[in-house]
């Protein structure tokens, strides 16, 4: 039952706190919303100098050059991963559901459940050390 309760608010925990975030800074957004395949998104499409939105998705160019400004020294390693990456998921033919699945679902999932897993072998080793 303890684990049980300790797995949940490890897999909830991230998604309310994304919540609680996003919600808090609604408010303070004043550009027009982006629409994009009938949703509406909560930033807009416009380009702006001291923020990211939309438009630095789908023009990454821009927002190199006006947003980033710690790791430009390392954008030739990260460019290859990036465009890698990008690439793979418009070479499924359905970026979008591709995007959703891979970035989304699996990747955290696996990141859940190896934390899992390594939090019940340390208490596993607990358990193994008491009764040494």
């Amino acid at each position: 039952m303890k684990n049980l309760l300790r797995n949940s608010i490890i897999l909830l925990l991230p998604f309310v706190l994304m919540i609680v975030i996003n919600e808090s800074f609604r408010s303070s957004i004043k550009e027009r919303p982006f629409h994009y395949n009938g949703f509406t998104t909560m930033n807009s499409d416009v380009r702006i100098k001291n923020k990211c939105t939309w438009n630095c998705h789908n023009h990454t160019s821009y927002c190199k050059d006006h947003h980033l400004k710690i790791l430009k020294h390392y954008t030739s390693f990260t460019d290859k991963i990036y465009e890698g990456e990008i690439h793979l998921l418009r070479s499924s033919g359905v970026y979008e559901l591709a995007n959703i699945v891979i970035l989304v679902i699996a990747i955290p999932f696996l990141i859940f459940y190896f934390l899992i897993k390594g939090l019940d072998m340390r208490d596993e080793m607990k358990k193994l050390k008491r009764n040494a």
